[in-house]
């Protein structure tokens, strides 16, 4: 029996990202970070001086810390990847519930595309991906991606075209979305004629590439009450992550993955609520063929059925599960590290927020990965206490 922990008693009370998200040569990569934190605490109505936790992934968090003149009693520096906002929300809401902290800040800011205050990256020949993937021409995430992709698709019989079906239906999202990065409309054909990147992947079925961040601010479901963001909270239900190997070409199973099937399984069984109760799903898209798998492996279709529920327009506005609905990785902003833009998106639309706003949502479902197939993180969010 797989106990919660932190029994859904956790709310976030402020969010924000930065001011602009996209192509930001003027901003560096911590102030992306302060700019996101100062807009999160205003949103929540927090003064700075109530936080005693903070959280975030790449800077050193003491640096962070400094840098917002706050003298935490708890941190939180947990780095595995683009889904590290989805762990270190599940950690402070543990952190909360055991009396560890009382207002955690979770803060992100990548300069992605313009390596504004950024440290250089050389990647080591003596690690594993240098030993065993390097040399083999796997040196960024659209090669090394090409492998497990292939075996899914082979495994299914899916096609090119069950990729491309993925980016129409999300840049859907984006055309009415002003923030988005790529916003003009899109066909399947368009989408396979565009420049190829690595096989079978074109232009479009890989993430934009920007600068940005966001930041969240967790507490208590009772101290929520009290704030003049009471009404906006959003309630951490369920959670769960896990790891699975170091680099892609040793996955336990090329078509499946462990973290994804393991950590919906806890998110769900610890927020109590069925598959059929989601209302909004936000999958990690770097890559066209993320959300695929993320629909199998977290239960919401059977193996083998997840293009076909793309491409039959069940993800799109109008659908019965609405997926990625700001454009996702694939169209709206990928500063390198998603995870943070995925649980701001299920934020406002729990709140009524949203450019493009999914009616009656009560439930939205996140999934993060980290490290290509190295992690996974997953919430279960609600704007309803438990």
């Amino acid at each position: 029996m797989t106990t919660s922990m932190h029994g859904g008693n956790i709310a976030i009370v402020g969010a924000s990202e930065t001011e602009r998200v996209g192509v930001l040569p003027d901003v560096s990569m911590i102030h992306l970070h302060t700019d996101a934190a100062r807009r999160a605490l205003a949103d929540a109505g927090i003064d700075i001086r109530e936080v005693d936790g903070v959280a975030t992934a790449g800077p050193n968090v003491i640096e962070l810390a400094d840098q917002l003149g706050i003298r935490p009693r708890w941190v939180d520096g947990t780095m595995i990847g683009g889904c590290s906002f989805m762990a270190l929300v599940r950690h402070a809401s543990a952190a909360i519930a055991a009396g560890a902290a009382n207002v955690v800040l979770i803060t992100h800011g990548e300069s992605g595309r313009s390596r504004v205050g950024v440290p250089g990256y050389a990647p080591a020949p003596t690690s594993i991906a240098g030993q065993f993937e390097h040399p083999y021409g796997a040196l960024a995430p659209y090669s090394s991606f090409t492998t497990p992709v292939l075996a899914f698709m082979k495994e299914r019989g899916f096609t090119r075209e069950d990729l491309a079906e993925v980016v129409v239906a999300q840049r859907q999202w984006a055309i009415p979305n002003e923030r988005a990065q790529r916003r003009a409309q899109i066909d399947v054909e368009g989408v396979l004629n565009a420049p190829p990147i690595a096989y079978p992947f074109t232009r479009d079925m890989c993430c934009v590439v920007t600068d940005g961040g966001g930041a969240l601010v967790v507490t208590s479901a009772e101290r929520a009450r009290d704030l003049p963001s009471a009404g906006r909270a959003v309630y951490v239900l369920g959670s769960g992550e896990g790891t699975g190997s170091v680099i892609v070409s040793q996955m336990d199973d090329l078509d499946s993955f462990g973290p994804f099937r393991n950590g919906s399984r806890e998110a769900f069984e610890t927020a109590g609520v069925a598959h059929a109760d989601i209302d909004h799903l936000m999958f990690y898209d770097a890559f066209a063929h993320l959300p695929l798998y993320m629909l199998e492996d977290t239960g919401f279709v059977g193996k083998g059925e997840s293009a076909a529920f793309i491409k039959e327009g069940h993800t799109r506005p109008g659908g019965k599960l609405p997926m990625n609905t700001q454009g996702g990785g694939l169209s709206y902003t990928h500063s390198g590290m998603y995870g943070m833009f995925a649980i701001q998106e299920a934020v406002r639309q729990l709140r009524g927020e949203a450019v493009v706003q999914v009616p009656d949502v009560r439930l939205s479902f996140v999934q993060g990965v980290g490290f290509m197939f190295g992690a996974g993180g997953s919430l279960i969010l609600s704007n309803q206490p438990a």
